[in-house]
């Protein structure tokens, strides 16, 4: 695992996933590796009420509601569909589930306006067709028929930015649960349908921002159950997040550096700000094009906390939070610019007459920040 830049669930909790295998005497939904209790601990980590002998790190911080129903949706073999707001964790939330159910999240299709009906189905090997003519050996599956073939998820990532023919193609998946292969010769058999073998089932993920873009229609809406994952708005279950998500940099990194809890409130208050100020806008051009999202505060802070390990002096200061705060959010000159540098003016300002603390640092940053970009 150390030479991989990312590695996937399967491999990063490679012996959690073991170890709970081992120890699960409940039953399992068709092929699944772990019976759906154990997915749900596997997800949303253990707790002393378990008596489990070793603890189970929580990995997806969010209502245990929306991963009881999600995992209920796939014991049913419907499709399931996560929307959300951008950085709400719905990838991770496939990705952990597939990982705990069939050991493998990497049978992805991502959905752009280029994605074409043959990544969702199959596509063939030009060379191997024009030496020996199309069949199965000449077929190339995409990931959704190898998830079928294996009886495993297959995940299909920003579906509504996918085009209409490419959607329809899920409809005939997701009923009939067989691809149908015409360029082969039937033989009198099944040799041109490729069948889905129990434990089968799709993950999708939608961004509610996407909405008009290629909205679903209605016939592909009825074959998928639908869990909207809602922004973090809880200060302590942000705060676990980030806090999570940069430990695990730290390590990845090796760093050796500590992140105040004072100024992991100034990052979570000045979202809260933010986002405070995003919903009473009259108009988008008063407001920041960014999301806000948890995953994006996670990216001020991993940009802060690297910064301060190579330039800086091995510790993180109100000043550079502030910086990569400014330089993540600034999207657009010079109008995010404009509205930073008011919430600056109108917020910070007095609250650090008022506290001091952090703060007064955190607003010289971001002013010498706003005053470089402009």
């Amino acid at each position: 695992m150390s030479d991989l830049l990312r590695a996937p669930a399967e491999i990063k909790y490679a012996e959690e996933l073991d170890w709970l295998e081992s120890i699960d005497d409940s039953p399992k939904p068709f092929s699944w590796r772990l019976s759906p209790k154990m997915v749900r601990l596997f997800v949303l980590g253990s707790e002393r009420a378990d008596g489990l002998d070793r603890e189970v790190s929580q990995k997806w911080f969010g209502d245990r509601s929306f991963v009881e129903r999600s995992i209920v949706t796939l014991a049913s073999d419907r499709g399931l569909l996560l929307i959300g707001d951008p950085g709400t964790g719905k990838s991770w939330l496939a990705e952990l589930l597939s990982a705990a159910i069939c050991r493998n999240s990497t049978l992805v299709v991502q959905g752009t306006a280029g994605t074409t009906e043959d990544h969702v189905k199959y596509s063939w090997n030009v060379s191997m067709v024009i030496a020996k003519g199309q069949s199965r050996e000449s077929m190339i599956p995409s990931p959704i028929m190898t998830a079928m073939e294996a009886g495993a998820i297959g995940r299909f990532e920003e579906l509504t930015r996918s085009t209409s023919d490419v959607q329809d193609a899920l409809i005939s998946i997701l009923s009939e649960k067989y691809i149908s292969v015409p360029e082969l010769e039937s033989g009198g058999g099944d040799a041109n349908i490729v069948f889905a073998k129990p434990g089968f089932s799709i993950i999708a993920t939608a961004n509610s921002r996407d909405r008009g873009v290629n909205d679903l229609s209605s016939a592909l809406k009825r074959r998928f159950n639908f869990v909207r994952i809602p922004v973090v708005t809880n200060k302590k279950s942000e705060a676990e997040i980030v806090r999570f998500r940069t430990e695990e940099l730290l390590r990845r990194h090796s760093i050796d550096l500590d992140v105040p809890p004072t100024l992991l409130d100034v990052l979570l208050q000045s979202f809260a700000d933010l986002r405070a100020s995003a919903a009473a806008a009259g108009s988008d051009d008063e407001k920041l094009e960014s999301a806000l999202s948890t995953a994006e505060q996670i990216g001020v802070l991993e940009d802060a906390v690297l910064h301060s390990n190579f330039f800086g002096e091995r510790t993180l200061t109100a000043r550079t939070l502030a910086s990569s705060l400014v330089g993540s959010l600034t999207r657009r000159e010079p109008e995010d610019l404009a509205i930073l540098n008011k919430y600056l003016h109108g917020v910070v300002e007095p609250r650090s007459k008022e506290e001091g603390g952090s703060w007064p640092e955190f607003l010289e940053g971001g002013r010498d920040a706003i005053a470089t970009l402009s």
